[in-house]
C-alpha cells in the first residue's frame, strides 16, 4: 500500500502498541479535505500538524521545505516516519484538488533541524529491543515504514515534481537511503555519508542497494554495503552521488541557487527523472522483498552483534548530550534559522 494514494494518514504512533502492526486514523482528515489550507498566498507559510516534522511552504518558488526533528535518537523514530508519511499525504491531496490555476508545488527538500546531523539511520535500539524478543514482525512492520515513505519520496509523488534532499552533517545508513531516494542531492563539505550495519552484522535493508546499484552499478554498491566505510560530501559529488557540492553553511542557499537556476527548466528535468524511473524501474515489491530479508537477517545476530550496536547507539547519546551541553539548551528545541 502506498502511503500517498492512502485515503487516510497513519497515525503519529504508525504502529500498534506491541509494535507489531501499522494502522491508519483519519485523526487529520481535516487537514486533508482543505488543501487550500496549507496554500496560504504567504511568501513562507509555515504548517505544523506533524509532532517530528516541520513543513514550510514557499509559495512564490512553490518549493516545501520539510525539515526533520526528531524526538529522541536522531534516526527514524516511529513517530517521524509517520509525519513523513502523513506529509506525503498532504502533498497528494493538494495535486487531487483541482481548482489550482497553475502547479501547486515544484520542488520538495527534505532537510533536517539537527545542527551537524541529517539522520543516523534506522532506530538502533528499537532494532535491539525488537530481536532481543524475536519479534519478526515488529521489525517487518518498521521496515515497510521505512519503504513506503521513501518509494512515494523516490516516485516524487507520482507529480512533475522534483525531490531535494539537503544534507548539512551526517547522512548514514537509513539516512543515507532517504538522501539517495531524492532526485537530487545537496550536500555541504562537512557532510559525511556512511551504510554502518555491516559492523553489527547486518546490511541496509531499506534501498540502500535498489538505490546504489542503480546510480554507480551493482559492484560498486556491494562495495559501499560491506565496506562500512565513511565518505565525504566531495567524495560523493566525485561519483556522482552528490549533485551539488556546496560550502558549511551555505546549504539552504545552494537549494535557493539551484532551484533558481533551473526552475525554467523545471519540465525538462522531471521528465528526464521520470525516462531514468523508466529505464531503470524500481518496483515496490523489491523494497518489500528486501525488507522481509532484512528482518531475517536482524534475527540472526549474535549477541555480539547486538552490543556491538548497543554501543552505538550509547556513541549517538553521547554526541547528543554534548551538542546539548555546547547549545545550553535540549537538542529538540534547537532549531535552524
Amino acid at each position: 500500500m502506498n502511503a500517498l494514494v492512502s485515503p487516510m494518514l497513519f497515525d503519529r504512533s504508525g504502529f500498534s502498541d506491541d509494535g507489531a502492526s501499522i494502522h491508519e486514523t483519519d485523526s487529520v482528515d481535516h487537514l486533508a479535505s482543505r488543501p487550500d489550507a496549507c496554500l496560504r498566498p504567504e511568501h513562507r507559510w509555515p504548517i505544523s500538524p506533524f509532532g517530528e516534522l516541520d513543513l514550510h511552504y514557499d509559495s512564490y518558488e512553490r518549493v516545501m521545505w520539510s525539515y526533520m526533528r526528531p524526538q529522541g535518537p536522531p534516526s527514524f523514530t516511529r513517530g517521524l516516519l509517520a509525519d513523513l508519511a502523513g506529509a506525503q499525504h498532504l502533498i497528494g491531496e493538494v495535486f487531487r484538488d483541482t481548482h489550482y490555476e497553475r502547479q501547486p508545488l515544484l520542488y520538495y527538500v527534505l532537510a533536517s533541524k539537527l545542527d551537524g546531523i541529517f539522520s543516523l539511520g534506522g532506530h538502533l535500539s528499537y532494532f535491539a529491543e525488537c530481536i532481543r524478543r524475536r519479534d519478526r514482525d515488529a521489525l517487518l512492520a518498521y521496515g515497510y515504514a521505512c519503504i513506503r515513505v521513501l518509494y512515494t519520496n523516490a516516485m516524487a509523488f507520482h507529480q512533475p515534481v522534483i525531490t531535494v534532499a539537503l544534507v548539512q552533517g551526517d547522512a548514514l545508513g537509513g539516512g543515507f537511503e532517504a538522501a539517495l531516494a531524492c532526485d537530487v542531492i545537496v550536500a555541504e563539505r562537512r557532510s559525511k555519508f556512511g551504510l554502518p550495519e555491516i559492523l553489527f552484522n547486518l546490511f541496509p535493508g531499506m534501498g540502500a542497494y535498489s538505490f546504489l546499484s542503480r546510480r554507480i552499478g551493482a559492484a560498486q554498491a556491494e562495495k559501499m554495503i560491506l565496506g562500512g566505510r565513511l565518505y565525504s560530501a566531495e567524495q560523493l559529488h566525485d561519483m556522482g552521488l552528490v549533485q551539488v557540492l556546496c560550502e558549511d553553511g551555505e546549504g539552504e542557499h545552494a537549494v535557493r541557487q539551484y532551484i533558481n537556476d533551473n526552475k525554467r527548466r523545471h519540465s525538462a528535468h522531471t521528465n528526464i527523472y521520470n525516462v531514468r524511473r523508466k529505464v531503470n524501474p524500481l518496483a515496490f515489491a523489491e523494497l518489500e522483498s528486501v525488507v522481509q530479508i532484512w528482518a531475517d537477517t536482524a534475527l540472526e545476530v549474535q549477541d555480539s552483534d547486538l552490543r556491538r550496536m548497543e554501543r552505538l547507539v550509547a556513541a549517538q547519546n553521547r554526541r547528543l548530550n554534548k551538542i546539548d551541553d555546547s547549545s545550553g539548551m535540549p537538542l529538540k528545541a534547537r532549531a535552524r534559522p
